[in-house]
């Protein structure tokens, strides 16, 4: 039987979540009107589910998603508010039963039956399981329409990883918005169109939006959108790179090949911030948690029965890169850089 997944503790009021999910025998199903049509589905639940999409990368044959999950509201959306939503991502037919329903419940006074009503839609909100469950069978069954087939269309359950605010969420949101460039499909980042990244350099507003928020939880103060973007195109084209007009950055810096990645390694040297985000890391899809040591053990020890008695503490450097102050609660020891 396997685990329940990891979540963030009670404590936190916001968690993010870095989470993929990888296509059945990885096959490359994802054209340009498939992943049109994910993004718009994936926008229609971000907004019923209450959480918030910080940014993503649609690839040929898997997807990452950014999340932010808040805790449950004190204060529950009204019968119309929920109505409106419910009529976002609903079939006509099945949004008028359910008003129907909710309706005449409230008419005749059986108000614990319209509370019970409210509560099957209340307890998928706010949850990132339920929002990925969701979003995946959605696309399931559009795509197996289109393609006439039938069955499972996704390898496996999503991974996903904690991410604390700050530093983590910024680091990781770059390596989202750097798949393309490892992936050797475009030059720069913003010419990927299914990004949250593209989203905002074409000036989307949500895109925009989310990603300057990403950003202010590392510089801990409010920005415009401009200042919020320059600061992250500078962790994502390397310090100095980004403040130079596009057509003086220097040419083909799309990523670290594996020969100069066993070079550092084997000379017992780190990659930087800037050369780990150019590579595969492990770390970020498979490290559990990411975050600084006191946050990592935070979760280790609101988790503890997960472990087994000889392991004493939660949080583990990450191998091979110069990562600063993050851990992660996972210590990958086979090629945890690729």
């Amino acid at each position: 039987m396997r685990q329940a997944r990891l979540k963030a503790p009670k404590t936190v009021a916001q968690a993010y979540y870095h989470c993929v999910s990888r296509v059945v025998n990885r096959e490359f199903i994802f054209g340009d009107a498939e992943r049109e049509y994910f993004v718009q589905t994936m926008r229609k639940y971000e907004r019923f589910y209450g959480v918030r999409v910080m940014t993503y990368c649609v690839m040929s044959n898997h997807f990452h998603i950014l999340l932010e999950v808040p805790q449950r509201p004190e204060t529950m959306p009204s019968d119309e508010e929920l109505l409106a939503e419910i009529k976002r991502i609903y079939s006509p037919e099945a949004f008028i039963n359910i008003r129907w329903q909710l309706q005449q419940y409230r008419k005749i006074g059986a108000n614990d039956a319209a509370e019970a009503l409210r509560e099957s839609f209340f307890r998928r909100m706010w949850d990132v399981s339920y929002f990925m469950k969701s979003l995946k069978q959605r696309f399931t069954a559009y795509y197996n329409k289109k393609a006439g087939r039938k069955g499972t269309l996704w390898e496996e359950r999503f991974r996903s990883v904690l991410v604390q605010s700050g530093d983590a969420l910024m680091t990781m949101a770059a390596y989202i918005d750097l798949n393309p460039i490892r992936a050797k499909m475009v030059g720069r980042p913003e010419d990927y169109r299914w990004s949250g990244y593209a989203e905002a350099v074409a000036g989307r507003r949500t895109a925009q939006s989310a990603l300057r928020a990403v950003v202010e939880t590392h510089a801990r103060q409010s920005l415009t959108n401009t200042e919020a973007m320059e600061r992250y195109r500078v962790l994502m084209y390397g310090e100095g790179e980004a403040m130079k007009p596009a057509q003086n950055r220097t040419p083909g810096r799309k990523g670290m090949t594996p020969g100069r990645v066993q070079q550092v390694i084997k000379a017992k040297g780190k990659l930087s911030r800037w050369e780990m985000l150019r590579c595969k890391v492990r770390y970020f899809t498979d490290g559990a948690v990411l975050g600084t040591k006191e946050f990592v053990n935070e979760v280790f020890n609101a988790e503890r029965h997960r472990f087994g008695p000889k392991r004493e503490s939660g949080a583990r450097r990450m191998r091979h890169v110069n990562a600063g102050d993050l851990r992660t609660l996972r210590d990958l020891r086979i090629d945890p850089i690729g």
